[in-house]
């Protein structure tokens, strides 16, 4: 039996992943995640089925505060949900982080850690966008 390699970035991984096991995406594109949910929106607009046997349903919203609002009314729903962030997108979604942890709702954030920008934007991975949401209540792993 031969076995079929695929090389990939880690971001492809995390969308092949998030994919498997999701029911619904929210999404809204930023740097360096944005091939994940980009992934994730191919693979539902041709119709591929998560483990489940479903199509995921992704949402693209107009802010991360949408996205992250999106994941919230989701979960609430009992829908197995996720998103995808960094740097600033993720910061923006504290307030809801805070909702779901303390309504501990099973939900992913898939986070692609970047430097938050100070006085000149940085491109440069770090993790201080994810110590930034330590007091969240979220599992962090």
């Amino acid at each position: 039996m031969t076995k079929v390699m695929k090389t990939m970035d880690g971001n492809e991984a995390a969308a092949y992943a998030a994919y498997a096991f999701t029911d619904v995406a929210a999404i809204y594109p930023i740097t360096p995640s944005s091939p994940m949910a980009e992934h994730v929106d191919e693979w539902s607009a041709h119709g591929k089925k998560n483990i489940f046997g479903q199509k995921v349903k992704v949402v693209e919203m107009e802010s991360e505060g949408g996205a992250s609002g999106a994941v919230h009314g989701s979960l609430s729903a009992g829908a197995l949900t996720t998103t995808f962030t960094a740097s600033q997108g993720l910061l923006l979604m504290i307030p809801n982080m805070y909702k779901i942890a303390g309504e501990l709702l099973p939900g992913v954030f898939h986070v692609s850690a970047r430097a938050l920008a100070g006085h000149a934007l940085s491109i440069f991975g770090d993790h201080s966008d994810v110590m930034a949401c330590r007091q969240t209540g979220f599992a962090m792993l």
